[in-house]
């Protein structure tokens, strides 16, 4: 069965999420005052995302809203009784700066390009609606998509199936003509298989490489790989261009 469209991840899979992350609380905390605080601006980051998974952790499992998931991840990385206003200040300041160093992974155009009179594509995230949209239209990228959907919206997020079923259904074809292209191989690739998707995921290299690959997902190192994976036989266990 051909796929007929493809859905995306965003973070770390079209938008290098890691690098504009790096770079923004480097900015924040030098602009703050508190670089010294955390020895390093790598060991304030760790500590900055150890703190999101926990918070979205949090989130996903429905005991907090979205904003409230924000303002927590402040609170506890500073360590600090704030405020409402307070906390989504310091996170807005934080926020100007980490977009300022946003930019596509350069593999993305091409393969939109590639892909362009081939397949219809949409995006899935485990974000917000208002924080994506605007992402993707800052990165010049929003038209390329019939449909944007994430999980503060759906009121379900990935791995759950029901998130990659809501793609699904907003593109009106079944899972087996659709595929989905992540960057993390359980959240992603686990549960778009799962799912009945055809998964792909990409791995640039980074630290989810070090997971062991789960079964299903088809794992690629380029998005360039993408369009000769989809044009395969891939689902029934074509072999993976993946060095």
């Amino acid at each position: 069965m051909s796929i007929r469209a493809v859905v995306w991840d965003v973070d770390d899979t079209l938008f290098d999420y890691t690098s504009a992350d790096r770079a923004g609380m480097r900015a924040h905390l030098v602009a703050e005052g508190l670089l010294a605080g955390y020895g390093s601006a790598e060991e304030a980051l760790v500590r900055w995302r150890e703190i999101t998974d926990r918070q979205w952790a949090r989130f996903a499992a429905g005991e907090v809203d979205f904003v409230t998931q924000r303002r927590d991840r402040t609170r506890v990385f500073l360590g600090r009784d704030l405020t409402d206003a307070e906390a989504d200040a310091w996170f807005d300041r934080y926020v100007a700066h980490y977009e300022a160093a946003w930019a596509l992974f350069p593999d993305v155009l091409p393969v939109l390009d590639a892909l362009a009179a081939s397949h219809r594509h949409a995006v899935l995230s485990n974000s917000s609606l208002l924080v994506q949209d605007r992402k993707l239209r800052v990165l010049g990228v929003r038209e390329r998509f019939e449909a944007v959907l994430c999980a503060a919206e759906l009121g379900v997020s990935k791995p759950e199936a029901d998130a990659f079923l809501a793609a699904c259904e907003a593109l009106r074809l079944p899972p087996h003509e659709v595929a989905y292209v992540g960057d993390h191989p359980e959240i992603d690739g686990r549960g778009a298989a799962d799912a009945g998707l055809l998964s792909v995921w990409i791995d640039r290299g980074g630290a989810l490489a070090t997971l062991d690959p789960p079964a299903g997902p088809r794992r690629i190192a380029s998005l360039s790989e993408l369009p000769a994976l989809l044009r395969a036989d891939t689902r029934f266990g074509a072999p993976s261009t993946f060095r």
